[in-house]
């Protein structure tokens, strides 16, 4: 059985810094997607960040490109988003998922349903 495991989040003050993680156990497939997704309330979830361990290329939604920073342990079954200079409208849950079917992230990865596996998700709230 395929779990994602999260940790990490809380309150921030704006400007300040958190670092998610997220501990895949049970993965017996050989090339996938990970992605952080979160949901602000009121919104849909977005896909903000998008890595294929076996492409070892990262991608980044605009929103967060340049604060955000996307890497795994050496065995890719830890995948951390360390949040950098954090801002209100990063307030959301956060949640990593697996998508198999397609683990390319260059043909997109903002779709939910395209995913597998999610984690529980971590509340991020960054106070003004």
């Amino acid at each position: 059985e395929v779990q994602l495991v999260q940790s990490g989040g809380g309150p921030v003050q704006t400007g300040g810094s958190l670092r998610l993680s997220c501990a895949a156990s049970g993965l017996t497939h050989n090339e996938y997607a990970v992605t952080w997704f979160r949901q602000a309330p009121g919104k849909e979830r977005e896909g903000i960040v998008c890595i294929s361990p076996n492409y070892d290329k990262t991608y980044y939604s605009a929103d967060v490109k340049g604060r955000f920073t996307l890497s795994t342990d050496n065995a890719k079954t830890t995948i951390y988003l360390q949040m950098s200079r954090l801002k209100p409208e990063d307030t959301a849950v956060y949640y990593c998922a697996i998508r198999v079917r397609s683990p390319a992230c260059y043909r997109g990865y903002g779709i939910e349903h395209e995913y597998d596996y999610w984690g529980q998700g971590a509340q991020v709230t960054v106070s003004s």
